[in-house]
């Protein structure tokens, strides 16, 4: 004797959303709310996308959060992860990279890198650009011993969008991102009041991933890294 069993409607359509992929998020989940702030909305250089600033409130000042949604159109995208500040964002000039300048604490501050693939912009590196950055500073010979303990902040210079042309260099477009890092010490001599390092600069070439210092930066790095403020 055979048997049929007949699924009802419902549950049939329970288990195929259940096989199939997770949906795409559509928006910030409940609870957070767009800012009005002007400064806090980026918009692309072909003006395809645009990134708007979500924050969750909380009562405790360190529950406060943020999120970054990039939109296309009625399309969005999360930016993430989620942090417990607004940031600030730069374009290259083609609108195939972002990096998002972001805030972690009195001082100081970190750098994501995002690409532009299959419609929508995606973390271009595993782990921060600003971990990767000082990675490369303290794998280097003049730089390696250097210890910071806070205020560590990386920063993206100004001129992503044109190849940083206002330095009078004549890099390729959308190829390079400058990048400056500082920090302090709290173990230093006491004839001294702060020492520690003051905007060492470093380039990351977008094509290949790999840093360098160009050597119009010598001279300033090397000032960098005697940085002090006297009794």
């Amino acid at each position: 004797m055979t048997v049929f069993f007949r699924t009802a409607p419902w549950l049939a359509l329970a288990l195929t959303l259940a096989a199939s992929p997770a949906l795409a998020a559509s928006g910030p989940p409940p609870g957070y709310i767009l800012t009005d702030n002007a400064d806090l909305a980026f918009t692309s250089p072909d003006g395809a996308t645009r990134l708007e600033q979500y924050m969750k409130d909380s009562e405790d000042l360190f529950g406060v959060k943020w999120q970054v949604w990039a939109r296309r159109g009625e399309e969005r995208t999360e930016l993430k992860p989620e942090q417990g500040y607004p940031a600030g964002f730069r374009f290259t000039g083609d609108s195939q990279w972002l990096v998002r300048m972001q805030k972690t604490g009195s001082g100081e501050q970190d750098l994501f890198l995002y690409h532009f693939e299959s419609g929508a912009f995606v973390n271009a590196t595993k782990k921060p650009l600003s971990d990767l950055a000082w990675t490369y500073f303290h794998s280097r010979p003049d730089t390696r011993k250097m210890k910071l303990d806070y205020h560590i902040s990386a920063n993206l210079m100004k001129g992503t969008e044109d190849g940083y042309r206002w330095l009078g260099v004549d890099w390729p477009n959308n190829r390079y991102l400058l990048i400056s890092l500082s920090g302090e010490m709290d173990k230093h001599p006491k004839t001294v009041a702060v020492k520690g390092l003051a905007d060492w600069k470093c380039r990351y070439d977008l094509k290949t991933g790999k840093f360098d210092v160009p050597k119009m930066f010598a001279k300033g790095n090397a000032e960098a890294l005697r940085w002090e403020i006297k009794r």
